[in-house]
């Protein structure tokens, strides 16, 4: 089967959204009123939390005792307060108080399979019983990991396993700077690549450069540059100004668009971006963790038929299991990552990390990818992302909100408030709506919850191969509840 039959016939992506479209629809979006859920409703869907999750308020209480702010992650928090769960199966989670929720947020995107996959389970299950969890030495699996990527990545050709995505986000900036001699990196305003301090710049808002870089110190950022979405011109006249600064080491893009497509690319964008890199002399980094694997099994660079130099990799890499990140991409960059004490690397880019590839890890990343393979689980997956898009959209018109939905395949956006398409480029706009729009959205998403809807911040929804015609029908009809209370 030659690479391009095998792509198209795995694309978890239908069609592309009509950017213009989308955009033109988002801006009607917040020149309007907030249109959140009315008072008198509201206040019933906090007595759904009173009322039927006391053992989960208890639990969040504790929490707050040792636990900074009571999460340990930002996926955990939830208005009015983060509910515990102790199940996970399929496309369904359970909390601690018995309450059953049908699962769009996935762990944040890894669990493509579904939660708690039972062909995974048993593999992890039998590694556990046969070798541990960790070694500190070679195992089979690190190789047979590597190898899949490899054969399912077109521009992959070695692998370096990492821990997380943020990880592998600071090995390929690194990498990137150590092949090329060149410092300066441009990432794509709003995008989010992991939380080391040289990337914690312009996030979720283009524009809002050190905004959240508390912290971190002016130089950890003092090469780090950021330009708005979808602006070619932008982008050429940065790398223009870096040529005569020494040079552009990389751009970084999550392929998709910001914020895993929350500002949706142009059609044709990344492979723009790939010519002004070769016309430059830059690496094209693909920060693929949400959309590695999910959109594809050669993930979002197959689908645009794009090769970058550098691919970032997280989340489904191990199916949810600990540990998922990594690093792909040409050979001669990669020997640069070249492990070890010895060695005959004149030159390197060290990175390291002892549970880094553990054979847990790999055994679980290994058999997820062959399933996800096996079942065509990005195809299904995308095909239930196209039914949720369309059903929400016919009940957004059938009630006259002006809501907006949209999907890249099983990657589902829902912009209800529109805070995360507010803009610096209007900043009284943005002081003077930021924060009653997000507390809007963290009202929907308390919504949904009491309706048995778990979502990601009320505003992105994944769905997964676990998500029948009859799960996402039955979703639509809870979502039709909640817009209801409008």
């Amino acid at each position: 089967m030659n690479a391009s039959t095998d792509l198209n016939s795995t694309s978890g992506i239908s069609h592309w959204p009509d950017t213009d479209a989308i955009d033109a629809r988002l801006k009607t979006l917040i020149k309007q009123p907030i249109r959140p859920i009315r008072r008198e409703h509201m206040d019933k869907v906090l007595g759904y939390f009173e009322n039927n999750c006391r053992t989960s308020k208890q639990l969040a209480e504790q929490a707050c005792a040792v636990i900074p702010g009571g999460v340990q992650h930002n996926l955990a928090f939830n208005y009015p307060f983060p509910l515990a769960m102790n199940k996970a199966q399929g496309a369904h989670l359970q909390d601690v108080d018995g309450n059953r929720y049908i699962d769009f947020l996935q762990a944040g995107g890894p669990t493509l399979l579904g939660s708690n996959d039972p062909v995974v389970q048993q593999k992890v299950i039998e590694t556990l019983h046969d070798c541990g969890p960790v070694t500190g030495l070679l195992h089979e699996y690190e190789i047979k990991l590597a190898e899949l990527v490899c054969r399912m990545v077109p521009s992959v050709e070695m692998f370096r396993m990492l821990s997380s995505g943020t990880e592998s986000v600071m090995g390929a900036i690194r990498l990137a700077r150590a092949y090329t001699g060149k410092k300066w990196v441009i990432k794509i305003g709003g995008a989010y690549h992991g939380w080391s301090d040289q990337l914690v710049y312009g996030m979720r808002i283009p524009g809002t450069g050190r905004r959240e870089a508390i912290g971190i110190p002016r130089g950890a950022t003092s090469h780090t540059q950021e330009s708005f979405p979808n602006d070619l011109a932008a982008i050429r006249r940065r790398l223009q100004i870096n040529r005569l600064r020494g040079g552009t080491a990389a751009i970084i893009v999550e392929p998709l668009g910001p914020e895993s497509g929350t500002r949706p690319a142009h059609r044709e964008f990344n492979a723009n971006l790939r010519k002004l890199c070769d016309e430059f002399g830059a690496l094209l980094i693909f920060d693929e963790v949400v959309s590695g694997f999910r959109v594809g099994l050669s993930g979002a660079q197959g689908y645009f038929n794009v090769r970058p130099d550098l691919t970032i990799f997280g989340k489904c890499l191990t199916g949810g299991y600990p540990m998922a990140g990594g690093i792909g991409g040409r050979r001669e960059v990669m020997m640069l990552l070249a492990g070890g004490i010895g060695g005959k690397q004149t030159k390197r880019a060290f990175v390291g990390g002892t549970l880094t590839a553990n054979p847990l890890s790999c055994v679980a990343g290994y058999h997820s990818l062959l399933e996800i393979e096996r079942r065509n689980a990005p195809a299904i997956a995308g095909r239930a992302g196209d039914r949720l898009t369309a059903g929400l959209g016919q009940i957004i018109e059938r009630l006259g909100l002006p809501y907006v939905v949209y999907n890249q395949g099983s990657v589902v956006h829902l912009q209800t408030s529109g805070v995360l398409l507010l803009n610096v480029r209007n900043p009284i706009q943005l002081l003077r709506e930021v924060n009653p729009r997000k507390h809007m959205m963290e009202e929907m998403g308390a919504a949904y919850m009491a309706h048995g809807l778990v979502t990601l911040a009320g505003s992105r929804m994944y769905t997964s191969a676990a998500d029948s015609d009859e799960i996402i029908d039955e979703a639509l009809n809870r979502f039709e509840d909640v817009f209801k209370l409008v």
